[in-house]
């Protein structure tokens, strides 16, 4: 279990980390999302020790990070894959992580074998593909079989293959009653892998909440129709307050009116409907509502014409 209370950082005039609590607990996934700038690394460093709260604090399974006499064996964490010596192999990498717990061959061979990493084991660091080093940034999180894990953007370079095989794995390590503690900016792998979410913005927490109660508080709903009059159906619902987007020739896609009234509309004007099903948010769209006013760097936007010139 993690478990943070009145937790701040401040570096001189900047507060990344504004007076936070919250409590990730054993057996379910726990994602951990916000905007570029929201405080997410920093919170990761003060629950491993890498960086001191300013006021507040975090225990892991009831004690600071440092008070843990084996602390491999208590959290492992991925924060930086790159953080490894690029002159080492794998294996030796993982060996000497290992001799300062008394955790030997045995279990390196075994976290080798489960990131799938037998056919580089040997091999540098240095020339390890981005992927690859996630697998290993994962394999030494797991070295002491610890009862919780603080994985950040695991899946960061990872082929479809590792993306599932990382989602797998949260999963099965819940299962086993452990804490998994997981950031990522994918939206779409979020809502597959976690029961629960911890947003950030602007250094503090605006939501924390189990998935399904993100997914429905948002405001954002659409309703999906099929008709063979589509085209007539959409010109027909048009609106200041519609949108109204298709990708196939018989399929629209709308928000701004119910689906009550959509059909009451096409019933109207003689327009058979062959599917008219309301679709709640995707959780891309949950959280873009809940972070709209708490992004710190918004992207310009441009025409076509004047990004090509």
């Amino acid at each position: 279990m993690i478990h943070a209370q009145a937790l701040t950082k401040r570096y001189g005039a900047k507060t990344a980390v504004d007076d936070i609590d919250f409590t990730v607990k054993p057996g379910q996934v726990t994602g951990f999302l916000g905007p570029n700038g929201a405080g997410k690394s920093t919170t990761m460093r003060m629950i491993v020790g890498l960086d001191r709260p300013t006021h507040g604090g975090v225990t892991v399974n009831g004690k600071n990070y440092a008070e843990h006499r084996a602390p491999l064996r208590e959290v492992g964490a991925l924060l930086d894959a790159k953080a490894i010596h690029t002159g080492r192999s794998a294996y030796n990498h993982l060996l000497a992580m290992g001799a300062t717990h008394g955790i030997g061959k045995a279990r390196v061979n075994e976290v080798i074998g489960l990131t799938g990493l037998e056919s580089v084991a040997g091999k540098r660091v240095g020339g390890f593909s981005l992927g690859m080093g996630q697998r290993l940034g994962i394999a030494a999180a797991l070295l002491g079989d610890p009862a919780t894990l603080i994985l950040d953007e695991p899946v960061n370079g990872l082929d479809p293959e590792g993306v599932m095989w990382v989602r797998r794995l949260a999963r099965q390590l819940a299962g086993e009653g452990r804490t998994v503690f997981l950031s990522s900016h994918l939206m779409s792998e979020m809502a597959l892998t976690a029961d629960h979410l911890i947003v950030l913005g602007r250094g503090r927490v605006i939501a924390d909440a189990p998935v399904a109660d993100i997914l429905s508080g948002s405001t954002r709903t659409a309703v999906r129709l099929r008709s063979p009059r589509a085209e007539q159906l959409a010109q027909l619902l048009q609106g200041p307050q519609v949108s109204i987007t298709t990708t196939e020739q018989d399929l629209l896609t709308i928000t701004g009116l119910s689906a009550e009234t959509i059909g009451d509309a096409a019933a109207g004007a003689g327009i058979p409907l062959h599917e008219l099903t309301p679709v709640g948010a995707s959780l891309e769209e949950a959280y873009m509502d809940l972070t709209q006013d708490d992004v710190e760097y918004h992207a310009g936007t441009t025409t076509t014409e004047g990004a090509l010139r």
